[in-house]
């Protein structure tokens, strides 16, 4: 199914769709640039989209068809996977029997279309089509989870069901119903497919976390993907409780418990997928939301460079998780990937040589040959109590979860002088926050200098997609931004790491922003750390003692070397990683 450059030219000349002349044209930049024919055309508007891909059909034997304006049965639609539709620029339109007819835009892509054959089990018929029909028939993936929720609740929750599971599920202005009642409400059929339906599309939109939040006359679902609350549903009132007592069967959590918040989990295995679920819930006025953090069992391994970190920051990680014992920190707010970092080391110190003991609330990532411990504070056992009982395990690396109180963060600095490389994470702001930090819990200066190796912030940053628009700042707007973030030192490291050549300046230097697309509708996909790395050099140690500032300590760094989390995000908006305006997003205080 492959069309040849000249086997095309002809065609479009025997067409008289466009001018001898034209295509010679054509044909000479294609050989300058290396750029196919058609594109050339297209660019110039000497050709259509539909044209072309009708002129292709006719050359390949392959029927043309235009979807602007159907609507294609759900069913049908579903039998290729969104993200896989979205990728490949393919959709199926039409089942008949045995038989499915795909249309795409690229007749030479025989990959996708055995892939599709080998999971439909059907005999596949491709069909040749434009964008403008892929986009329309797309779009109509976006409608499937507002339809497939239109269609449960019309078809198999009637108004006389809605009422019998408000009552059974005890919503508030209800008596509160018995154990039999709240699991009859879990087990009903429609609520087990609308819970089934919002799990199934967080995990093809690629969702962190799930957001079911009742409110007056409502309940409102969001998902949060690559950090950012989406609107996904508006469900009614009344399948609220259902909803909740149906999560809290599967988190196997107290169904009859409405007071009081609850946390859980529940692990959901596919062919395609397996994720374990974090679940909580909390009271809220109009009844009890629930969060779902979703965590892929089945992701790869990062390394530090995919996270983000580079030049001598990555150099300084490297250095000082090979020494045998000292203290690590991951500083950042909540959801800034603190946890992921420290996996990552995990990871790359995970040898059959040594011991590893974590105590974590709550663990994340199962990871092979690690011990694992959940912390428990409903039974007592704490962070602290986890940690004083690690160390009599024998440990050689130590991770926990979080310092949050000054018996943990003693602890941990013993554990650290005692020959225990410890990692742990802060909520600070700043790598340097986290010195003044560790002294406002009582912690000796002397023992934080003596242990401390070095200290990570980090936010996370949309990433743009590969299709992104090049521009370059104004004097004006350079002005700006030097208001916010050093240029010239900025510049030094672009220069140093051979990002820019050695005589740039600013001026020249093209900056990025989000081009929408049809894989990527707001033009960003996933998400990229910017991190500041702190090491205690002796100077450091010295400020600490004497009981510095963090922005004195901040400073000191910035003499020594050290890149600052806007000065690394500036640097990957110059790399085309992501945009000025997330940088600032993630980082204005």
């Amino acid at each position: 199914m492959r069309i040849e450059q000249q086997q095309l030219k002809a065609f479009l000349l025997d067409s008289e769709l466009v001018k001898k002349d034209e295509v010679d044209k054509a044909e000479a930049e294609s050989k300058k640039t290396g750029k196919k024919i058609e594109d050339i055309l297209l660019a110039l508007g000497k050709i259509t989209e539909e044209e072309l891909a009708r002129l292709k059909a006719y050359i390949l034997g392959v029927p043309f068809v235009n979807l602007e304006g159907e609507k294609i049965d759900s069913k049908v639609l579903s039998i290729i996977p969104e993200p896989i539709a979205k990728k490949h620029n393919i959709v199926s339109f039409r089942k008949s029997g045995a038989s499915l007819e795909v249309a795409m835009l690229d007749p030479e892509d025989l990959e996708t279309i055995e892939f599709i054959k080998k999971k439909s089990d059907l005999k596949i018929l491709p069909r040749l089509t434009n964008a403008a029909s892929i986009k329309y028939v797309l779009s109509q993936y976006q409608k499937s989870l507002e339809a497939e929720f239109g269609e449960i609740i019309k078809n198999e929750v009637s108004s006389e069901a809605l009422a019998t599971i408000s009552e059974t599920a005890g919503l508030p202005g209800t008596e509160s119903a018995d154990l039999e009642d709240l699991k009859k409400a879990a087990e009903d059929l429609p609520i087990v497919r609308i819970v089934d339906t919002l799990i199934r599309h967080a995990i093809l939109q690629r969702s962190s976390d799930i957001h079911i939040e009742p409110m007056e006359k409502e309940v409102l679902v969001r998902y949060r993907i690559d950090g950012i609350l989406h609107n996904a549903m508006v469900l009614p009132k009344q399948v609220a409780s259902g909803i909740v007592a149906r999560i809290k069967v599967l988190a196997s959590l107290k169904l009859d418990e409405h007071r009081l918040p609850q946390d859980g989990r529940f692990k959901i295995e596919t062919a395609d997928y397996k994720f374990s679920f974090r679940v909580s819930v909390l009271p809220v006025f109009d009844g009890e939301k629930v969060v779902m953090r979703l965590l892929p069992e089945s992701a790869k391994g990062f390394t530090l460079e995919d996270l983000g970190f580079h030049g001598e920051a990555l150099e300084i990680l490297y250095k000082n998780i090979k020494k045998p014992l000292g203290m690590i920190l991951a500083t950042g707010p909540t959801g800034s990937g603190k946890t992921t970092t420290l996996y990552t080391i995990l990871s790359l110190l995970n040898q059959p040589g040594v011991n590893i003991s974590t105590v974590e609330d709550p663990i994340e990532y199962r990871m092979p040959r690690v011990n694992q411990t959940q912390v428990r504070p409903d039974i007592g056992f704490t962070f602290a109590n986890g940690l004083r009982s690690l160390v009599r395990q024998d440990p050689d690396i130590i991770m926990v979860g979080e310092i949050r109180d000054n018996e943990t963060a003693s602890l941990a600095v013993n554990a650290a002088l005692t020959g225990h490389l410890v990692l742990s994470t802060l909520h600070t702001n700043s790598a340097a926050g986290s010195l003044p930090r560790l002294l406002d819990m009582k912690v000796e200066p002397f023992l934080i200098a003596s242990t401390t190796d070095a200290i990570i912030a980090q936010r996370l940053v949309r990433r743009l997609c590969k299709e992104r628009e090049a521009y370059k700042l104004t004097d004006a707007e350079l002005k700006k931004l030097g208001e916010n973030v050093n240029l010239e030192r900025v510049l030094d490291f672009l220069k140093k790491e051979k990002i820019v050549s050695p005589k740039a300046v600013w001026k020249d230097i093209p900056f990025y922003k989000p081009k929408a697309t049809q894989e990527c509708p707001d033009g960003y996909s996933n998400r990229l750390g910017i991190h500041e790395v702190l090491e205690m050099t002796p100077t450091i140690k010295n400020l600490l003692m004497q009981s510095a500032t963090s922005d004195q300590i901040e400073e000191q760094a910035k003499k020594e070397g050290m890149m600052t989390m806007v000065e690394d995000g500036i640097m990957k908006v110059i790399q085309g990683f992501t945009t000025i305006e997330e940088v600032f997003r993630v980082t204005t205080e």
